[in-house]
C-alpha cells in the first residue's frame, strides 16, 4: 500500500491541504510506493511564515553555536548513511554506491558549512583616516528558498540549506515531487541536531509551489537547479520581484581526446563518467571528442564491447553499472532522443532501446546507447538527453575539437585527456567553459571550490556553495567610525572635501 508523504514545517511533519497528490515510483518495479502532497498557495505561505519567524533569532545566533549545530548535523548523516542511501534508491533508481556518494557530496558541504565563524568574517582596516577605523561584516539575508531536482535529493538541498543556515539565515526547501522522501528525513535530522524549528522547513509541491516562493515578499534569495529553460524562468521571475538568484541549468560536457592520451583508462573514465547514474547528472559526459581518425578508430574499438556489456540491474544490485530512470516518461524521452539520432543521420553502434530486466519488466530500466559520427547540426548533440547514451563527435585537430564545447550553448563542464601540459594548459585556459578537468572525467569541485557553469547552464551571477555560496546568502555592510576624542579642530570628513 503506497505511504502518504507529508510537508516538514516549523519543526514536525504536516499533512497536505490542498487536496492534490502526486504518485511516487519505484522505478524497480514501476509500482506507487507514495503519494506526494502538492502544496497550495498557502501552504507554502505556511512555511515562509514559519521561516520568517525563526529567522531573527537565529540570526541572533552567534556562529560557532551555529556551527556546532552542522557538526551534529554531520555526525547524523554520517550514522544514518544506509538509510538515506537505501531511501534514495528507492525513489531515485540510482544504485546503492551512487545513492550514498550523493549524500557524501552534500555532507562535504555541511563539514565546510561548520567553518561558519571563519568563513562569515568580515575586514577591517585601523586608520584608515585621521582617528578613523572602517570594517565590514556579513550579515545573513532573512529566508532563503531553494527548488532542488531529481538527479541528486540529497546533495543539491544540502549545498543549498547548509551554507545559508550556516550564514544564519533561514530556508524553505522545494524538492523535486518525483523523490522528495530524502529532503523530508534530512530536515528531520537536522532538528534533531539542534536547528530550532522553522529554520528548515520542506514544501512539497509544483509550479503553484515554485512561483510562490519567486514572488512572495518575504523570501530574499533563490537557489535552482534544474533545466535551463526553467532556470531563466526561476531567473526572471526571482529578479523581477526583487530577489537574488541563482539558477543551474543544462549541460552537454565533452571529453577531448588527445592522440596521446592513455586509451584504456579514458574508456575507464567514460564509462563510469557517460553511463554512471543512467546519464542522469549535469556533469555527464555525453559528448567523446577524439583527435584524429585514428585516435577515433581506436577508441570506438575499445567503447563498444564496453557498452555492451554494462549491467544495468536493481538499484539494489551491487554489481550493476546503473539502475533504472527515475520515471518511465524520463526513459521514454532518453529513447526518443535516440530515434533522432538515428533520424538525423548518427552511427547507433549499440542499442539500448527495448532493453527489459527479466522478473522488472514493469521497471523504467534502458540499456547503454552508443552513437559514432554524430555531428554538431545534430539535435542529439544541441541538447541535453540526461540519459545513458555517448555520443562520439570525430575532430580532425585539436582546435577543431576545442571549439566544440566552447560553441556549445551550454557550458556546465569539460575534460581532455591528454598527456602534453601545454595542450592541457592551453585549453583549461581558453575553453568557454565554467569547470574544467584535466583527466579528470567529472570535474565537481570539492566543497571549498564553487560549482558553476558558464552560458545557459547558469543565470546569475554566484556559483554554489565554497565562498561564492557564503557571499550569495550574505549582504555585505560596511561601517566607517570615529570617536570623537583626539580629532583635531578644522577637520572635515565630508567628501569630496581633502582637509
Amino acid at each position: 500500500m503506497a505511504k502518504e508523504l507529508h510537508h516538514f514545517i516549523n519543526g514536525a511533519k504536516v499533512a497536505g491541504t490542498s487536496g492534490r497528490t502526486l504518485g511516487v515510483f519505484n522505478p524497480n518495479t514501476g509500482e506507487v510506493t507514495a503519494h506526494t502532497p502538492l502544496a497550495s498557495a498557502d501552504e507554502v505561505r505556511a512555511g515562509i511564515a514559519s521561516s520568517a519567524a525563526a529567522f531573527p533569532g537565529w540570526a541572533a545566533t552567534n556562529p560557532q553555536r551555529r556551527a556546532r549545530v552542522m557538526f551534529e548535523f554531520k555526525r547524523l548523516l554520517e550514522d544514518n548513511m544506509d538509510e538515506l542511501a537505501e531511501m534514495l534508491s528507492s525513489e531515485h533508481g540510482k544504485v546503492i554506491a551512487d545513492s550514498k556518494g550523493d549524500v557524501q557530496r552534500g555532507l562535504e558541504v555541511i563539514e565546510f558549512a561548520c567553518g561558519i565563524p571563519h568563513l562569515q568574517k568580515g575586514e577591517f582596516t585601523e586608520g584608515a583616516g585621521p582617528d578613523i577605523d572602517m570594517y565590514s561584516m556579513r550579515q545573513p539575508l532573512g529566508v532563503c528558498a531553494g527548488i532542488t531536482p531529481f538527479n541528486f535529493p540529497a546533495m543539491i538541498p544540502m549545498w543549498m540549506f547548509g551554507v545559508a543556515i550556516a550564514c544564519g539565515n533561514t530556508f524553505v526547501c522545494k524538492p523535486s515531487e518525483k523523490d522528495p522522501s530524502v529532503p523530508l528525513r534530512l530536515a528531520e535530522l537536522f532538528m534533531e541536531a539542534g536547528a530550532p524549528a522553522g529554520v528548515l522547513n520542506v514544501v512539497n509541491g509544483d509550479k503553484e509551489a515554485v512561483d510562490t516562493l519567486l514572488t512572495d515578499p518575504q523570501v530574499e534569495a533563490i537557489s535552482f537547479v534544474g533545466s535551463s529553460t526553467i532556470a531563466e524562468y526561476i531567473y526572471a521571475t526571482g529578479a523581477a520581484h526583487g530577489k537574488r538568484v541563482q539558477a543551474m541549468g543544462g549541460a552537454k560536457n565533452h571529453a577531448i581526446i588527445m592522440p596521446d592520451a592513455d586509451l584504456d583508462r579514458v574508456v575507464d573514465d567514460l564509462i563510469g563518467a557517460g553511463y554512471g547514474s543512467a546519464g542522469e547528472r549535469c556533469m555527464a559526459l555525453s559528448v567523446a571528442v577524439p583527435v584524429g581518425k585514428e585516435t577515433g578508430d581506436r577508441l570506438i574499438e575499445k567503447l563498444i564491447p564496453r557498452v555492451e556489456s554494462l549491467k544495468v540491474g536493481l538499484s539494489t544490485d551491487t554489481d550493476a553499472d546503473y539502475g533504472p530512470m527515475v520515471t518511465a516518461e524520463q526513459r521514454d524521452k532518453v529513447a526518443g532522443w535516440i530515434d533522432r539520432g538515428v533520424e538525423q543521420g548518427a552511427d547507433l553502434l549499440v542499442d539500448g532501446r527495448g532493453f527489459e530486466l527479466q522478473g522488472y519488466e514493469d521497471g523504467f530500466f534502458i540499456g547503454g546507447s552508443l552513437f559514432d559520427n554524430v555531428t554538431p547540426d545534430m539535435d542529439i548533440w544541441k541538447e541535453e538527453i540526461f540519459g545513458p547514451v555517448l555520443s562520439v563527435v570525430r575532430a580532425d585537430t585539436f582546435e577543431e575539437a576545442a571549439e566544440l564545447p566552447s560553441a556549445h550553448q551550454y557550458g556546465n563542464g569539460v575534460a581532455i585527456f591528454t598527456r602534453d601540459g601545454d595542450a592541457a594548459r592551453s585549453f583549461a585556459s581558453k575553453v568557454n567553459v565554467g569547470m574544467v578537468g584535466i583527466n579528470v572525467p567529472i570535474p565537481v569541485p570539492l566543497a571549498y571550490h564553487s560549482f558553476g557553469g558558464w552560458k545557459r547552464s547558469a543565470f546569475g551571477d554566484t556559483n554554489q556553495h565554497g565562498t561564492e555560496g557564503v557571499k550569495f546568502y550574505t549582504k555585505v555592510k560596511t561601517v566607517t567610525s570615529r570617536w570623537p576624542t583626539g580629532v583635531k579642530e578644522g577637520s572635515s570628513f565630508v567628501i569630496p572635501t581633502m582637509k
